[in-house]
This record gives structure tokens, sequence and C-alpha cells, in this order.
């Protein structure tokens, strides 16, 4: 009995020796430029990491302003002439402004300039603003933004990383979304 305790003992360490390693996700020095949906950081340096309720807390005290990230997919280009293509809806918290594509570990030059200029009009131009950026779990487009808005001299940054998802398992409102108009150059 003795033996098959320890054996047991060892089993379930061992388990949860593997599920810990597992989930501790190192920072990387840069930006993650790819496989994008896969176990994130606990941490973004520089910025806080806010669970749900703390999310939730803040869109309720309306005490910063939320950034959803999430990439927009493209029409396919060789749809048959005639076929009518309609974007999936994305479904965000409520009042937030969405910048789609701006997560990306590499970022076009005019798609850089979109992500400062909606941070410019979502904070009012106020770079201590609490600004909190999501996408959904387990994505790095919400890592790469938040650490990117960081680079831009944003002092009061905040990163869901649950996101949508977890904003959804919390059964609390989503609204459907329209990306932030982008400036033609």
């Amino acid at each position: 009995m003795i033996r098959y305790v320890s054996c047991v003992t060892l089993a379930l360490m061992a388990l949860a020796g593997a599920l810990r390693a597992e989930e501790l996700v190192p920072e990387p020095g840069g930006y993650r430029t790819g496989d994008y949906r896969a176990p994130v950081p606990d941490t973004l340096t520089g910025a806080r990491v806010l669970s749900t309720a703390e999310a939730e807390a803040i869109w309720r005290a309306k005490a910063g302003v939320f950034v959803d990230v999430l990439p927009r997919p493209p029409k396919p280009a060789n749809l048959p002439a005639g076929t009518v293509w309609r974007d999936k809806p994305r479904f965000n918290i409520p009042g937030s402004i969405w910048l789609p594509d701006t997560g990306y570990g590499e970022l076009a030059a005019p798609t850089e300039n979109y992500l400062r200029q909606g941070l410019l009009r979502a904070s009012g131009g106020d770079r201590a603003a609490l600004i909190v950026v999501y996408c959904q779990a387990d994505c790095w487009m919400s890592w790469n933004a938040a650490k990117r808005t960081l680079s831009y001299g944003y002092s009061n940054v905040a990163w869901y990383p649950d996101g949508t998802d977890g904003w959804q398992r919390a059964d609390l409102p989503a609204n459907e979304a329209q990306p932030e108009p982008r400036q033609t150059e």
C-alpha cells in the first residue's frame, strides 16, 4: 500500500511539474513573429496584466480605453466572379476600438501608423490614459500590440490576455464591432 501511495504521489508531482512548466512561457526579447495562437507569457514588462474581473471593473468604471487588435480575415483572392462575400462578425467588449492587424510582430509602415493614430484618438492624446489591449485567449497579437503601445511612450498600459474568450466565458456583454477607419494616404 505504501509503495502504491508513493507511486501515485510521484506521478501527481510529475504531472503538476509538467503542467507548471507548460504554463511558464517566457517573454521574448522582441515581438512574436509567428504562431500567434499559442500560450502566452503571464507577464508583459511595463504593463499590468489583467484578469477578467479586473478588466470588467475597469470597463464598468469607464476608467480606461479598450483596444481590440484581432486581425480581420481578408476577402479570399480567388473567389469566383459574382460570389457574395460577408465578413465574419467580430463581437468585442462594448466601447472598444478595433484596430485589426496591428498585433503582428512586424508591421508595415501604414499599419504601424494606423495603430499610432488609433491609440492617439482613443486616448485623446493623453499618453498617461489607461489603455487596455486585448484580442483572444492565447493570442500573441495582443501581447505584441501592448508591448508596441509601451514603446510609443504610453505609460499606463494594461494587457488583458484572456480577451474576448475570457469576457464571453464570464457571460459579459459583447457588441458587434467594425474596424476603425484607416486614413488614406
